[in-house]
């Protein structure tokens, strides 16, 4: 395994970073059951959940939200 150090990360662009943690994310999600939710976190998600079927339109898409990250911080 790489292993990256602090100091390595910091010196990677903001783009660079933020692709990171993009990749971080998606291993993670890979294995969702190796992620443990409290039942408070369950009843945010599921309140998260019938706030956007009651209004789907009031967020925007995550290819939205990200093309805003890039183009921010990019």
């Amino acid at each position: 395994m790489n292993t990256l150090s602090k100091s390595d990360i910091l010196n990677l662009s903001v783009a660079e970073r933020i692709l990171l943690v993009e990749d971080i994310w998606d291993s993670v999600a890979e294995v969702p059951e190796a992620v443990k939710l409290s039942d408070a976190d369950k009843a945010e998600l599921d309140a998260r959940l019938t706030a956007y079927h009651s209004d789907p339109d009031s967020g925007s898409p995550w290819g939205t939200v990200k093309e805003r990250i890039k183009n921010q911080y990019g």
